[in-house]
């Protein structure tokens, strides 16, 4: 097999199973969390290591919002199975970078990754998404390149893959949609509150051998909970989020 078709064909099996990712963090922030030692950070560090964690995903979250508030039908879909793609959107968020999703993902999930104090598994992560996600990028290129052909590769030759460039931005045709975000997101949001409260429970376990459910954490993520159960009985029950023409 060309290694051209087998990049392609790997992509396409990591984006059926992209959502597993995330689980594989979990797993791998344990004997992260357990050999790191917690002494040598001394509560400035730990404070200031928090708010860049919280800033990562907050900004990754918002590139996310964006992205989807700003779409039409037919795009940035959470298809799993394979590629969907009924139209090619090129203003807006994508005027500047051609996978602003994964980009989000990427910033999402490294604020967790960071808040393991961890510099190596830093590296170790940043690392792992771009082996996994390239080969998703370039399946996902490869099916746009078939399907729209040479309005794909114009587009892509002027727009970067993965690292925003500010100046060619394009004003989008759609007004970014709450509802979308809404209808859409909640289940990331509650996963990324999750990660946060997964290690701070965990890594304060392992440094006062007890666990606290009384942290700021645990109630983030009863609210967050809350929230995403209401949202999603919202998008099941009613029509309140609904929006003609939009994912």
């Amino acid at each position: 097999m060309a290694l051209l078709h087998s990049f392609e064909k790997s992509g396409n099996v990591f984006f059926r199973y992209r959502g597993q990712f995330p689980v594989l963090l979990f797993l791998l922030a344990i004997p992260v969390i357990y050999f790191t030692d917690y002494s040598q950070i001394n509560e400035i560090n730990e404070l200031a290591l928090t708010y860049i964690s919280v800033i990562l995903s907050a900004i990754g979250f918002w590139i996310r919002a964006v992205s989807i508030g700003t779409t039409p039908k037919g795009t940035s879909g959470r298809n799993t199975k394979s590629q969907v793609a009924e139209s090619l959107n090129r203003t807006g968020i994508y005027s500047m970078v051609r996978h602003p999703l994964y980009l989000g993902n990427y910033l999402m999930w490294i604020g967790i990754v960071v808040f393991t104090f961890n510099l190596y598994f830093v590296i170790l992560v940043t690392l792992a998404f771009w082996l996994y996600y390239e080969r998703i990028m370039f399946a996902e290129e490869r099916f746009l390149e078939r399907k729209f052909g040479d309005d794909y590769l114009e587009w892509s030759k002027k727009v970067p893959a993965f690292f925003p460039c500010y100046r060619k931005y394009i004003k989008g045709k759609i007004p970014f949609s709450s509802k979308t975000v809404f209808r859409r997101e909640y289940s990331g949001i509650l996963a990324t509150v999750f990660g946060y409260a997964f290690i701070d429970h965990l890594r304060f376990y392992f440094v006062h051998g007890y666990f606290d459910i009384y942290r700021i954490s645990t109630y983030l993520l009863a609210i967050a909970m809350v929230l995403a159960f209401s949202l999603r009985s919202i998008k099941h029950y009613t029509k309140l989020l609904n929006e003609e023409d939009r994912s």
